[in-house]
């Protein structure tokens, strides 16, 4: 937060103060209210487009300005005030002035957890929001998901059709009050009703049925999750074979039940956001909840509702212990649900009850997902609760949009120098998934009042993100998967220098057009040189080879020169005989892509022989680790082509456990990346690094080459504020398409 302004006399004087930040539908003007009030100063405060604007005069005013960051509500963020002194005009009330429009400079926060004063009275007799599943002030509930506009007013939010009885109207014109001016505020004789008695829910749970609630962002799917039966259930309905689903946990004492939970996780699992977090897993839940993996993702409740629930699950004779899978509540493969009418069609084959209310969702928001690795947060899905939070840049760029790539999409907004990455939304794969992609664009651009000049899309050319971008009509510049996954932390970091970059993710577009994967970068400004990649696999079967990994095991057998063993090793797959032959053909595809290196190994042990999600066997491989482990000179490094060829070999001709040979794969390939990063360094004079793609999810690598990294001398950054995974693409597409513009416009003397 910065401060700029002239020097203060303590005399009478009127000040204006521009606050720019995360300032509406935080308590922002109520805050301000009281502390001008108990500094007997005059003057107003009013939203308006850029933030928030307060005139204060008095003689208090140097105490009131010292005082107004400090003592800021919970769920603001201040970026910056700036202060003028302005004619006096002899106020001696201090008043909230209705909000003034104009084009917006000014930010929405996210949607907020329950607080505890809000807890209190909705457990509370006395109160008139007992039981009220929608009770909420100005430190909590929805903002983002019901923000239709700018300023954040109750005239421009989903609360607009429900008119405020005359106790809701008086708490909120009461400056006292912890709803004066709360823009959500309701109550049983003025709010949203849900469909069915909380009783109900409870009784349908109890009973093993699957339960569909509105929750903040869209529907979500609940069960109990110790019930083997119900579990399996939901996964048979969904159509979810094997995919972890999160649980949701009373509070933090219930959830050290169900999971080993250190201080900072414990500090994650209750921060306002109230993301999924992942844990050890201390198997005490239906093994169908995460089968196969070692943690669990585990989440507190979020929204009255989820209190109300395990309450009264207690209260219908359960233990204490209640513990439920909640999951977003869509059909397989299409966006979350926020609809009625939509959510008692689509719903109807898989949840036993569906529970609705009349509040609407304006933008449909998924539950984040973090993880603690290498000592900080991680995210690995990043959306309610923390969009639309910008990113600073470490310097402003032109207005552009960039629409990511294909799976695990998300947008990216720059206005200045600050960067907004939508909520994730999933894979491109549907219509309906495309219409939500379409649909978070037009709310981001209007929200943020920006009309972007240029579109940045994946360098693919058939991804249908690429296609949207191509049919609006703006230039358009085309960024490399990778090299936007590297950009993603340089722009997060603020890094300014040239830094080295190693990407390991599954699939990427190359400059060259072959499927790169795992590469080694040298970064600087808008441009990147490709110092070096993984050795070449071939892929048997194409994309087949990404969903059966026993292909991608045939083609490190093959490499090694031991294609007698596939037929043997893979006997049970009828293709296995004739892989050798199609392996030796020339027109068949390569990759240098460390999620297929990944798969391999899990087909080598014998893991699995096909996946039925994005990254299975490698999270099952990760999930066998007990120790990492090295192996001596397993590896190779010529003229940047890193090799574990030696390594390979190894697991084949050992007898090693599953567990053995997960922790030697994992510690020695991580010990390889490190060699080459640090040759690397010694070759370019960089010694700065980041680490980017989906393979970084993975704990034991990200933490033994950030690690590896510092002991060589080598600053190691890996992404903090967004996923390592193509979750963060479109924030580096957008820093390397406005670097390029920004450039561009400097050289020919335009303006920025």
């Amino acid at each position: 937060m910065s401060m700029a302004g002239p020097t203060l006399a303590a005399d009478r004087t009127r000040l204006r103060l521009r606050v720019r930040g995360a300032v509406q539908g935080v308590g922002f003007r109520p805050y301000v209210h009281g502390l001008a009030t108990r500094h007997h100063l005059g003057g107003f405060v009013a939203n308006d487009a850029q933030g928030v604007v307060i005139e204060v005069e008095g003689e208090n005013v140097v105490s009131f300005v010292e005082a107004l960051p400090r003592q800021a509500p919970p769920l603001a963020r201040i970026d910056d005030i700036a202060v003028e002194t302005i004619a006096a005009e002899a106020t001696a009330e201090f008043r909230i002035s209705e909000s003034v429009g104009g084009r917006v400079t000014t930010r929405i926060v996210p949607d907020a957890a329950t607080c505890p004063a809000c807890l209190g009275e909705l457990f509370d007799p006395a109160s008139r929001f007992h039981l009220y599943p929608f009770v909420n002030c100005t430190h909590c509930g929805p903002r983002f998901t019901i923000a239709e506009r700018l300023p954040y007013d109750r005239a421009t939010t989903a609360m607009k059709r429900f008119p405020m009885c005359e106790a809701c109207q008086a708490d909120y014109e009461d400056p006292s009050s912890r709803r004066f001016h709360a823009e959500a505020i309701s109550c049983p004789a003025c709010g949203p009703r849900l469909s069915h008695d909380v009783a109900e829910i409870a009784v349908a749970l109890a009973g093993g049925q699957i339960v569909a609630i509105k929750g903040l962002g869209g529907y979500q799917l609940l069960c109990d999750a110790r019930d083997e039966r119900a579990v399996q259930r939901l996964r048979a309905r969904k159509q979810r074979d094997g995919k972890p689903f999160a649980v949701m946990l009373a509070d933090a004492a219930a959830a050290t039940e169900m999971a080993v939970i250190d201080v900072a996780e414990r500090a994650l699992l209750e921060q306002v956001a109230r993301p999924i977090v992942l844990l050890r897993s201390r198997q005490r839940l239906a093994p169908s909840v995460a089968p196969g993996l070692a943690k669990v993702g585990v989440m507190l409740p979020v929204a009255p509702l989820h209190h109300l629930i395990f309450d009264a699950l207690r209260a219908h004779g359960g233990d204490g212990a209640s513990a439920l899978v909640c999951t977003s509540a869509n059909p397989s493969g299409e966006p979350l649900l926020t609809d009625n009418h939509e959510a008692l069609t689509d719903l109807a084959g898989i949840a036993d009850l569906i529970v609705t209310h009349d509040r609407d969702i304006v933008i449909r928001a998924d539950d984040s997902v973090v993880a603690m690795v290498a000592g900080a947060p991680r995210f690995i899905r990043r959306a309610r609760g923390y969009v639309p939070e910008p990113i600073r840049l470490p310097r402003a760029l032109p207005p552009v949009l960039a629409v990511g790539a294909h799976l695990k999409a998300t947008v990216t907004v720059i206005r200045g120098d600050e960067a907004f990455v939508s909520q994730h939304l999933g894979d491109l794969d549907t219509a309906a998934a495309i219409r939500f992609f379409e649909e978070t664009i037009a709310h981001l651009t209007s929200i943020l009042d920006v009309s972007p000049v240029l579109i940045a899309h994946d360098l693919h050319p058939d991804m249908a993100s690429t296609r949207f971008a191509h049919g609006l009509g703006l230039p358009t510049f085309a960024v490399q998967h990778h090299h936007a996954h590297a950009a993603s932390v340089i722009a997060e970091h603020g890094l300014r220098e040239p830094v080295l970059a190693v990407v390991l993710d599954g699939y990427g577009y190359g400059s060259d057009g072959s499927a790169w994967g795992g590469e080694l970068l040298l970064c600087e400004g808008a441009g990147f040189q490709r110092l070096g990649h993984l050795a070449p696999l071939k892929l048997p079967g194409g994309d087949r080879a990404a969903r059966e990994p026993w292909r991608m095991a045939a083609a490190v057998l093959h490499d090694l020169g031991r294609d007698a063993e596939i037929s043997v090793r893979f006997r049970g797959q009828p293709q296995a005989r004739h892989l050798p032959m199609l392996l030796d053909r020339v027109d068949v595809p390569v990759t240098t892509s460390a999620g297929r290196l990944f798969d391999a190994v899990a087909g080598l042990l014998g893991l699995s022989t096909a996946q039925n999600y994005e990254g299975e066997v490698a999270m099952k491989l990760e999930a066998l680790v007990r120790a990492p482990a090295l192996l001596q000179h397993g590896w190779t490094i010529v003229d940047g082509v890193l090799s574990l060829r030696p390594l390979l070999a190894h697991l084949i001709a050992s007898d090693l456990d599953q567990a053995e040979a997960a922790g030697l794969f994992h510690g020695t390939f991580a010990a390889a990346c490190v060699d080459w990063i640090a040759a690397a360094s010694r070759a370019t004079g960089v010694s700065t690094a980041v680490l980017s793609g989906g393979c970084f999810l993975n704990a034991h690598l990200a933490e033994q080459i950030t690690s590896g990294c510092r002991a060589a001398g080598i600053d190691a950054r890996l992404p903090r504020r967004l996923p390592p995974n193509d979750g963060g693409l479109s924030l580096g597409q957008a820093w390397i398409a406005g670097l390029q513009l920004f450039d561009k416009n400097n050289k020919s003397g335009g303006i920025v």
